[in-house]
């Protein structure tokens, strides 16, 4: 399996965040893609940097004037003489107009974003783009032949939208690699979440979608971010009504539960028979994690990565949360080597 990573993640570096009433320093830090390259080279897997590709790559999932405003944000900001970090302060909740997009740089970053927990730094784009290729590269590997591959992405995707980020995601990285493998022949894809959050981004892409399905494993909305989306009753709509699979789980779920929604999540897939998966691969289900609230251990995660080998797809792994530092690595790699029959 080759791995895809770009050390221009580290260009998103320095921001704060909003956790649950409080400001500070991000969860989702730079380190996090370290440990976990660290890992993988251990385990012996091939890492390369990723591919370029078109800008237009981006816009068969992204809406173009959202594209536009992350690579712009910054720049922007800095033009009105400020400096550091961007986090929105006002947002088009209930009431408010969602019909006309501010001229404002604050206006706009809290039109696009839904939450303050995603500040934008002068390198956000650099690594948000790096993170889009190394998506595509992997997805490209896979078309070309290889039977997997793992997108070492940072930042995150899964919660980013058509239009909208949020949740330490600007770019959909799981989706691009399923529109990739989409564009270059494959009929059918099912995208699988397995991070602790839902990926609601993802779901919005392929809402009205019948060619992707999507499926998440995750912890109940009731409770845990993102809170608005992620409930079982939400299954797509037109086209794509039937194409959506959530799985919500409450907190302190463990293995046994996990086991057995996963199984539920691989039936589904099977019964869609896709032509390719791309796994939306995060590890903070783990039981040490310090913003989630599953208790899996270090030794489910290579279970998981068998399970997912059975499906005998041609799979590309995207790198979704993870915070607990110090296992990140471990737990990444034992999924990946699970996959590939090591362990």
């Amino acid at each position: 399996m080759k791995v895809v990573h770009s050390p221009l993640h580290a260009r998103h570096d320095g921001g704060k965040e909003l956790h649950r009433g409080e400001l500070v320093p991000c969860f989702e830090m730079p380190v996090r893609a370290d440990y976990i390259l660290k890992a993988v080279e251990r385990a012996g897997l091939e890492v390369l940097e990723p591919r370029s590709f078109a800008h237009e790559s981006l816009l068969r999932v992204h809406d173009a004037a959202f594209v536009e405003f992350l690579r712009t944000a910054h720049a922007e900001w800095r033009s009105l003489g400020k400096q550091g970090f961007m986090l929105p302060s006002g947002f088009p909740a209930r009431g408010l107009r969602r019909d006309h997009i501010p001229s404002g740089i604050n206006g706009r970053m809290g039109y696009y974003a839904f939450d303050a927990s995603t500040p934008i730094v002068e390198g956000t784009w650099d690594a948000a783009l790096a993170a889009a290729h190394c998506a595509l590269t992997a997805a490209a590997l896979v078309a070309e032949g290889e039977k997997s591959a793992y997108a070492l992405c940072r930042p995150p995707g899964h919660h980013a939208g058509h239009a909208l980020y949020g949740g330490y995601c600007f770019l959909n990285n799981a989706a691009l690699a399923a529109q990739h493998l989409r564009d270059r022949g494959f009929a059918r894809v099912a995208v699988l979440d397995v991070d602790y959050h839902h990926g609601n981004g993802t779901q919005d892409i392929f809402w009205e979608r019948s060619d992707v399905l999507f499926v998440s494993i995750h912890a109940t909305p009731e409770t845990e971010y993102p809170y608005f989306l992620g409930y079982a009753d939400e299954r797509g709509a037109g086209a794509g009504e039937g194409y959506t699979l959530n799985l919500p789980l409450p907190r302190g779920t463990g293995w046994k539960e996990y086991s057995a929604a996963l199984g539920a999540s691989l039936d589904a897939i099977g019964t869609f028979s896709p032509e390719a998966l791309v796994v939306s691969l995060g590890v903070d289900t783990y039981e040490g994690d310090p913003i989630s609230a599953f208790k899996l251990a270090q030794e489910h995660y290579p279970l998981i990565g068998q399970r997912l080998a059975g499906l005998k797809l041609p799979t590309v792994f995207v790198q979704e949360g993870g915070y607990a530092v110090d296992e990140i690595g471990t737990n990444v790699a034992g999924v990946l080597e699970g996959f590939l029959g090591r362990r």
